[in-house]
């Protein structure tokens, strides 16, 4: 990953950080961004040189332009866009569709699918001022498509993940003539603060051996999706556009089984 200018949005935590370690360690220079100064202060000093980090909420309209600016800036190109904010909605009440105020509804579209649309847009733009191209890769999640309605019933995250994936596709489709690729990641169950209600769960653990049986039927880890992101925004990945990629331990194909009692 020579040469490459990549911004991460929600690169200072959990998959975002372990991602942009990768990169880094690969040779790219990087911007990541992050809602906590603490946090992105850390991940600044573990990334080191040749990398950026700065406070920035990835629903405000103009935090990712600023980001590839610095990118620009910095290291003198731009070439990729990794967006990974986002999160759960349940501080709302995201949940049972007949349980769902319109607030919980509307901030958790606005965390995971409005960031994602500023974000993407900063970078079209960008790309298409620069002339050459560039990858675009978006977080979206095996519930965009795979319900799990025992354990993981919050209906707006569903909603928002799903829409990411048809976002993306359209913009693959349309932007394929100026060389600019656009692809999706889709994770399971992966070890993250945001989701640390569900690895904590002794049943959902349990559950897990068989919906998400690779590797003995455990909960990801971040750098299980680190391959997968240095492909889609690296030169190996530049004749695929418009693919989700599931990271996802087997869930998508397997029935996952509930016990009616839980393990004790």
């Amino acid at each position: 990953m020579q040469e490459q200018g990549i911004v991460v949005i929600g690169g200072t935590g959990g998959m975002g950080l372990s991602a942009a370690m990768a990169f880094r360690e690969a040779g790219a220079n990087l911007v990541v961004t992050g809602r906590d100064e603490l946090h992105v202060e850390e991940a600044l000093r573990l990334l080191g040189n040749g990398s950026k980090a700065m406070v920035a909420d990835a629903a405000d309209e103009h935090s990712a332009e600023e980001a590839i600016r610095l990118c620009q800036e910095s290291f003198g190109h731009f070439t990729g866009l990794y967006h990974v904010a986002g999160g759960s909605g349940r501080q709302w009440g995201d949940g049972p569709l007949h349980e769902m105020s319109l607030e919980a509804w509307q901030q958790t579209l606005r965390l995971n699918l409005d960031s994602v649309m500023i974000s993407n847009r900063a970078a079209i733009r960008a790309f298409r001022k620069q002339g050459h191209g560039g990858a675009i890769l978006n977080m979206s999640s095996v519930l965009g498509y795979s319900p799990s309605p025992g354990f993981f019933t919050t209906h707006a995250y569903a909603a928002a993940k799903a829409a990411i994936i048809g976002f993306s596709k359209s913009i693959a489709a349309y932007y394929a003539k100026d060389n600019i690729r656009v692809n999706v990641i889709a994770p399971a169950l992966i070890e993250t603060p945001m989701s640390r209600r569900a690895t904590t769960d002794a049943r959902i653990l349990h559950f897990l051996q068989t919906k998400q049986p690779l590797d003995g039927g455990r909960a990801g880890i971040p750098e299980d999706v680190d391959g997968a992101a240095m492909l889609l925004l690296s030169e190996a990945g530049r004749f695929i556009t418009g693919q989700v990629i599931a990271v996802d331990g087997g869930w998508t194909v397997s029935e996952g089984q509930y016990d009616l009692v839980p393990p004790g």
